[in-house]
């Protein structure tokens, strides 16, 4: 068994030089060769010797010379993050993941916004190209959009993320319909029986997928919904406030839970409910989707909603770029993965 410790940090690192390979390969009294194999997971060595070139690197605060790493590797160790999502809602958590999974790897994210404008889309794509990116990651604001950009003759690996791609690309989508069968689950089991569902416009594929899942799930408890047909309407608070008027008013028994298509319906649904002295969640629970938390968290009472794991998306969408940009294999296709609900007061 090899335990001898790193050695104390030579005197050039004392005096506040930068450190290099070479130093952490007499700290760990290996070779050079051997210190950045260890460091980059390369070579075959016992675990020890690994671990103890880990551990010199870490003490000595070592981080290895991008150029050089760069250049034996023949890789920039940065990849291109293209989004149309100005306002960053879906694009900053999906980032988000993508720096975490990718940053204990040495690699670099950097984004750019290509609007509407498929010039200024290729004008970044040939921006990204020339400063030889590993691989790019396109994102949206919606899953049945592409960006105004074609990205099918780049010679760089791409990965989209929250985003429509070309036939036979490597896709990331949030489940909507599982995530809607999740909130539906959780009405039942609280004792909700009369549970209808608002949500947003009908040109969006996201809307269907959320309503399939609503459906099934009332069915799978035996149960018909309120209304035949969802309330359709837009994205917003002003909606939601409406929406409730048209369930309170029509010829059917008023809701005991509304499950909404997203945040804001729900928080202006709230408010209708609490201005015509029904308490939320006593009289009508509410479940919205999103997690937006600037709405959800702030809403009175705190929002029960389904999060779309959005940053657990871009997660997935770096790590298999990275797979993509290293040779490994991957199949094409779309790989929907699970959202999760956030219970908090509005359902009880």
């Amino acid at each position: 068994m090899d335990d001898r410790a790193p050695r104390a940090a030579t005197g050039r690192a004392k005096r506040g030089a930068r450190v290099t390979i070479h130093d952490v390969a007499k700290a760990s009294s290996v070779s050079v060769t051997t210190a950045s194999q260890a460091l980059s997971g390369q070579g075959r060595m016992a675990l020890a010797t690994r671990e103890r070139v880990k551990a010199a690197a870490k003490a000595l605060s070592f981080r290895p010379n991008a150029i050089a790493r760069a250049l034996l590797k023949q890789r920039s160790f940065t990849i291109g993050l293209l989004t149309n999502d100005t306002y960053g809602r879906f694009t900053l958590p999906v980032m988000a993941g993508i720096s975490e999974a990718l940053v204990d790897r040495g690699v670099s994210v950097f984004l750019c916004s290509v609007e509407r404008d498929p010039v200024i889309g290729q004008s970044h794509v040939d921006a990204m190209l020339e400063k030889q990116v590993d691989g790019i990651i396109a994102s949206g604001k919606r899953l049945d959009s592409r960006l105004p950009v074609d990205l099918s003759g780049v010679d760089v690996p791409v990965v989209y993320a929250y985003c429509e791609g070309p036939e036979g690309s490597v896709g990331f989508v949030s489940d909507d319909g599982q995530g809607a069968r999740l909130a539906v689950a959780h009405l039942v089991d609280r004792g909700c029986r009369r549970i209808a569902h608002v949500t947003g416009p009908e040109d969006f594929a996201v809307v269907h997928r959320r309503a399939e899942g609503f459906a099934a799930a009332l069915a799978a408890a035996g149960l018909a919904p309120v209304r035949a047909e969802p309330l359709i309407g837009d994205w917003s608070e002003a909606w939601g406030f409406a929406a409730a008027g048209a369930l309170l008013e029509g010829p059917a028994a008023p809701p005991d839970a509304v499950f909404c298509g997203n945040d804001q319906i729900a928080r202006g649904l709230i408010d209708a409910l609490t201005l015509r002295g029904l308490r939320v969640p006593q009289d009508v629970a509410v479940i919205g989707f999103d997690n937006w938390e600037i709405f959800a968290a702030a809403t009175r009472p705190p929002l029960t909603t389904v999060d779309m794991n959005l940053k657990d998306l871009g997660r997935h969408a770096g790590l298999t770029l990275l797979d993509l940009v290293e040779g490994r294999p991957v199949s094409p296709g779309i790989r929907k993965l699970p959202c999760r609900l956030v219970v908090r007061a509005s359902s009880g």
